[in-house]
């Protein structure tokens, strides 16, 4: 038997997306510091901070086995370019909010990110995850299959420009609900357009660090990574596909809903 999921109308998703990204905007506004632009600056108090771990204790509802891979990951290099905790719920909580079934990934790492969708999904739902390093989601996988998600997280190890290419040639377009873009930056504006032809009108694509740790502000000349993120700020701006929220949580989140 199909289980068939309502879905709001645009206007109606507009309407309560708006509420909770305004929520979450003024929490980012009351949180936020006077800070200076460089490499190793933080946009929100330190995680030290008594007033940010009152939020954090406050406000967080992390499934154990995601706790877990979580920390994992922290211990890995780079491990502190993951996703932020705050971030994963915000966008899993929009996930329930549009009745999403279908997300897209790009930038698996060890699944952080893809569980906390899966998470969020009905039973029935899929979750289409890019890595191009094997070794990093075997890390994860042992803890997807705690948390009862694996059979929902489709892994793609290939570049995710051929992943996405592949999903719009199978006729895919227009059928995801979510996408998460947390891959390399050389490549970002062509993730933002195929992921865009893969959403479905009201469906959500969050990009994370857009601000790049505020070398988004430094004047010219900069490096080709810096311009690239600042040239899909820019473009998402202009552009009259989507609504769009640059929230200040971790290294900056861009949510643009689809028209």
């Amino acid at each position: 038997m199909t289980l068939t999921v309502p879905r709001f109308s645009v206007p109606a998703l507009l309407a309560l997306g708006s509420a909770a990204l305004g929520a979450a905007f003024a929490t980012g506004l009351l949180l936020g510091r006077r800070w200076r632009f460089g490499r190793q600056q933080r946009l929100l108090p330190p995680e030290d901070s008594p007033l940010w771990q009152y939020v954090l204790s406050r406000s967080m509802r992390e499934h154990p086995a995601l706790r877990s891979l979580r920390l994992l990951t922290l211990e890995q290099s780079r491990g502190d370019s993951m996703m932020t905790c705050e971030q994963a719920q915000l966008l899993a909580n929009l996930a329930r909010l549009i009745k999403a079934e279908k997300a897209l990934d790009l930038g698996t790492f060890t699944g952080y990110s893809a569980m906390s969708l899966a998470l969020a999904l009905p039973a029935a739902g899929r979750v289409v995850t890019c890595e191009v390093d094997a070794g990093l989601p075997e890390l994860g996988r042992p803890l997807w299959r705690q948390a009862e998600v694996e059979q929902k997280i489709d892994l793609r190890l290939q570049p995710a420009l051929q992943t996405l290419d592949e999903l719009l040639a199978a006729g895919e377009a227009g059928t995801f609900d979510v996408a998460v873009v947390d891959a390399d930056k050389e490549n970002c504006v062509l993730y933002y357009e195929r992921c865009l032809q893969l959403l479905r009108p009201g469906g959500l694509l969050a990009v994370l660090r857009v601000l790049w740790q505020g070398e988004v502000l430094r004047p010219p000349p900069r490096d080709k990574t810096t311009e690239c993120v600042r040239s899909l700020n820019e473009r998402i701006l202009r552009d009259a596909r989507v609504y769009i929220s640059i929230l200040p949580l971790g290294d900056g989140l861009t949510l643009a809903f689809k028209i």
